[in-house]
C-alpha cells in the first residue's frame, strides 16, 4: 500500500481527501439509517497521524452536513489541516484530559463512534498505548447494552496488526464497519482481527492500477 500511494502522494494527489470524501459518505449512508445527518451526534478519536487526519477532514465534511461533531484528541498534537477544516465547520474539541466519565458520557449520546486513532504506519507492536489505550478503555462498556453507537473503525480497527490479523491487547473497539482504502488490509482478515472488522467496505482513492501492477510484479 505504501508503495503504491508513494508515485501519487509525490505528484501531489490529494490522497487523504479521496479517503475522507469516501468515509464520511459511509457515515453518512450509516446515519441515514439511524434518522438522519442533521442533528446526529459524531464522536471522533482522533490520532496524531495520517489515518487521524482522513478522520478529522471527515469530521469537517460531517459536520457541513449538520452533524453534531465532537472530537477526542489521542495524542497531544493532530493533523493540523483535518483539525483546523473540522473546527471551522463546527466541530467541537474535547480537552486531551477529558475525565473517562466524560467520555463514556459522549460516547453514550452519539450515534456514530469513527475511530481514527491508528493506521497502517503503526510500529512493530500494534497494541495501543498511553492516553490512545485510556480512551478506548472508557468507551469500551458503553458498546454493550440499548441504543448503543455504531463504530466505524478509519482503514482499520485501532490496535489490530495490518498484516497478520494479532490483537495483543484486547482494548479494541469492534467496529460494525470498516472502511479501508485503496486496498483489503490482510490483517482485516485474519484471525482473531476479523472478528472486531465489521462489515469491510473498499474505498477506491484512485490507486488500483499500481496496485495491481505491484502484485502482478511480486508474482513474479
Amino acid at each position: 500500500m505504501r508503495e503504491a500511494e508513494a508515485p501519487f502522494l509525490a505528484a501531489g494527489v490529494p490522497l487523504m481527501e479521496r479517503a475522507s470524501v469516501a468515509l464520511a459518505g459511509e457515515t453518512a449512508a450509516l446515519l441515514e439509517e439511524r434518522g438522519g445527518v442533521p442533528g446526529a451526534r459524531v464522536l471522533v478519536l482522533a490520532g496524531a497521524g495520517n489515518n487521524g487526519g482522513d478522520a478529522l477532514h471527515a469530521a469537517a465534511l460531517l459536520a457541513a452536513q449538520g452533524a453534531r461533531v465532537a472530537i477526542v484528541p489521542t495524542a497531544a498534537r493532530l493533523y493540523e489541516g483535518g483539525l483546523l477544516a473540522a473546527l471551522a465547520a463546527g466541530a467541537a474539541l474535547l480537552p486531551l484530559d477529558v475525565t473517562d466519565a466524560a467520555l463514556a458520557g459522549a460516547a453514550r449520546a452519539s450515534a456514530v463512534i469513527l475511530d481514527g486513532i491508528l493506521g497502517t504506519g503503526t510500529s512493530a507492536s500494534p497494541a495501543l498505548r498511553g492516553r490512545a489505550r485510556e480512551v478506548v478503555a472508557a468507551i469500551l462498556p458503553v458498546l454493550h447494552g440499548d441504543a448503543v453507537p455504531r463504530v466505524i473503525a478509519v482503514d482499520l480497527p485501532s490496535g489490530i496488526g495490518v498484516d497478520d490479523g494479532a490483537v495483543p491487547d484486547p482494548t479494541v473497539l469492534p467496529a460494525d464497519l470498516t472502511v479501508t482504502f485503496g486496498g483489503c488490509k490482510p490483517g482485516l482478515l485474519r484471525e482473531p482481527a476479523a472478528n472486531l472488522t465489521g462489515r469491510i467496505v473498499v474505498a477506491d482513492i484512485g490507486i488500483g492500477d499500481e496496485l495491481e501492477r505491484i502484485a502482478a510484479r511480486d508474482r513474479g
